[in-house]
């Protein structure tokens, strides 16, 4: 059955109208025309791109606890963080997990890769589980304040469900370590 509102034509961005150039995202509103010819507008979130990382120590996963002013609470979270510009994802998932967490991977392998937020972010995230962790010293950068914790994987399930884990790279973290737990396997 076919949907006349649906079509696979592209839309086309008639006009890009820069809005914030900032630190780590810029803003733009586009007017694109539709499939259908009408105009409209997209407001659009730029990101660099980040790497998170899955560390497992022992049956153990490492996070950390850190403040989120957008969310005005308190996150429980594995380590991540942007890339720099041309930075390939492995290296800055490397860098996160040492600088955040004072942990180094011996084995680190891709598991996904991800839009966070398609509808209006071209943030692209790409997940890495860490192996055979080898402690050395954090390296926090001057405004981060957070804590490390190594919590169960029953512990990660009481936090999703307590609300202190609840962004999206975390959550899919956790379900990833649920199959590895049963299947031993896990990425690529």
């Amino acid at each position: 059955m076919e949907n006349k509102q649906t079509s696979r034509r592209p839309e086309e961005t008639i006009k890009t109208e820069p809005i914030f150039d900032g630190k780590i995202i810029s803003l733009q509103v586009d007017t694109v025309l539709l499939p259908n010819g009408a105009a409209a507008t997209r407001e659009i979130v730029r990101h660099p791109g980040a790497a998170a990382v899955l560390a497992l120590l022992g049956d153990r996963m490492l996070v950390v606890d850190q403040y989120r002013k957008p969310l005005e609470k308190f996150q429980v979270e594995i380590p991540a963080g942007k890339l720099d510009p041309g930075e390939d994802p492995a290296i800055a998932a490397a860098r996160e997990l040492e600088e955040e967490t004072g942990y180094r991977a011996g084995k680190l392998r891709p598991l996904a890769a991800f839009y966070t937020s398609p509808g209006f972010a071209d943030e692209k995230l790409y997940l890495y589980i860490a192996e055979e962790l080898e402690q050395t010293e954090m390296k926090l950068d001057e405004d981060e304040f957070l804590e490390v914790e190594a919590i169960t994987f029953e512990q990660a399930q009481a936090y999703i469900r307590e609300g202190r884990i609840s962004d999206a790279k975390t959550i899919l973290a956790v379900y990833a370590w649920h199959i590895y737990r049963l299947t031993g396997e896990i990425g690529t």
